[in-house]
């Protein structure tokens, strides 16, 4: 590692999450060179790590956004993405969110279903307007991913089967208000096996042309996202693989390619550094309780996902541990079995692969104010998002005393 943890930590507290913008740009580019010579939008996925300056950074790349909100439309818009590169998914999509995002102009909305469809083809009509759609169909294949992130099967929320789909699109086709511009899928995220992803793009991209034979102009064919990352000894796709994969898939069909990566940019560039407090031994288990808590990082309480962790200039003969954080829950814990040295309070840890869902997923939960964030850009640090106090954190709260 090369990244001066114990500076960051003395110059900006702990618990912190830092980012390595120079890492985030080259994961970006990576995915945008594998789709060379092909028309492509890389649309960021705000929900993985929704910080402006992230946003920003990946905007002046060319980055598009992938928003699941009115409130990540917004952050899209503020931070400098162009808006017909966003696009608006989401199952529960509020009529005032859709009025929104029909006013601000955005590249197109991501119906889930076919009330949804009529809700937007109303709101339209209200407005005067010709709504840009995308449907997102569900291809019923097995990402082979955590069942929590799985989403392209029959008991998923999300997405209409095919049949629906094509009812979906001829209804839109013939109203005033609606212009189906996109089709959309996506199986899951975490995924670290491409044969899924062929499957379903060789689904989706049948289901396109049969579409374009009824004069249905789809002009762009989105694939979601969902490549993983490692996080300990995962095999992971290889972007040319990836875009080769869809390419031949699309072959003869006049599309922009979209996906919408967010774990596989920001997630191994970015760290989450906390303290530690001091240790506990009781006559079955060691544990490490540092600063840091679940409300920071939940992604190991949620998902029972696991996270490299490392002690920051700290040596010494290493021994298993249970990393615990101060939340008064016994799901409060980063890491079980962790082998670490002896460490004594003050210590640093540092706990890897967290800019994707760390704290974009974080909560106030105890009272607790959410960590401050770094960015690191070209040998520099700067913060991105100050640390929160106790007065901002009930600040909503108190004239109602």
């Amino acid at each position: 590692m090369n990244i001066a943890f114990k500076s960051l930590a003395n110059k900006y507290g702990t618990p912190l999450y830092i980012y390595d913008f120079d890492s985030l740009q080259a994961r970006y580019l990576s995915l945008k060179e594998a789709f060379e010579g092909q028309k492509s939008i890389i649309a960021y996925a705000i929900k993985a790590n929704s910080n402006l300056s992230v946003i920003k950074r990946l905007a002046s790349l060319g980055a598009g956004a992938d928003c699941v909100s009115i409130g990540e439309v917004r952050r899209a818009l503020k931070a400098g993405v162009d808006r017909y590169k966003i696009i608006f998914s989401g199952v529960g999509k509020q009529d005032h969110e859709i009025q929104e995002a029909l006013e601000s102009e955005i590249l197109f909305i991501n119906l889930e279903s076919e009330a949804e469809m009529k809700r937007v083809e109303f709101i339209a009509k209200q407005l005067d307007k010709e709504a840009r759609i995308s449907i997102r169909v569900n291809p019923n294949i097995d990402a082979k991913t955590h069942p929590y992130i799985a989403t392209g099967l029959h008991e998923s929320k999300f997405g209409v089967e095919i049949d629906m789909a094509k009812r979906m699109y001829i209804y839109a086709k013939n109203s005033p208000h609606l212009n189906p511009i996109g089709i959309h899928f996506h199986i899951g995220s975490q995924l670290t096996q491409l044969e899924p992803i062929r499957e379903a793009c060789a689904i989706v991209a049948d289901l396109t042309r049969s579409l374009r034979a009824i004069d249905i102009d789809i002009k762009f064919f989105d694939i979601g996202g969902g490549l993983g990352v490692q996080y300990s000894d995962e095999i992971t796709i290889d972007p040319k693989a990836y875009a080769n994969a869809i390419k031949e898939a699309t072959k003869g069909l006049d599309v922009t390619i979209m996906c919408e990566p967010g774990r596989y940019i920001v997630a191994n560039s970015g760290y989450f550094l906390t303290k530690v407090l001091y240790e506990k031994q009781n006559p079955t288990h060691r544990f490490v309780i540092v600063d840091g808590a679940m409300n920071d990082l939940i992604r190991p309480s949620l998902y029972g996902a696991y996270h490299k962790i490392e002690a920051v200039e700290v040596v010494g003969e290493e021994s298993p541990a249970n990393v615990v954080g101060p939340v008064c829950e016994s799901g409060d814990f980063f890491g079980k079995g962790v082998y670490l040295p002896p460490l004594a309070p003050n210590d640093l840890l540092v706990i890897h692969s967290a800019g994707a869902y760390g704290f974009t997923m974080s909560s106030n939960y105890n009272t607790r104010n959410k960590s401050a964030e770094v960015a690191l850009e070209e040998g520099k640090d700067r913060v991105i998002r100050a640390r929160e106090s106790f007065e901002e954190l009930i600040r909503l709260e108190e004239e109602y005393l």
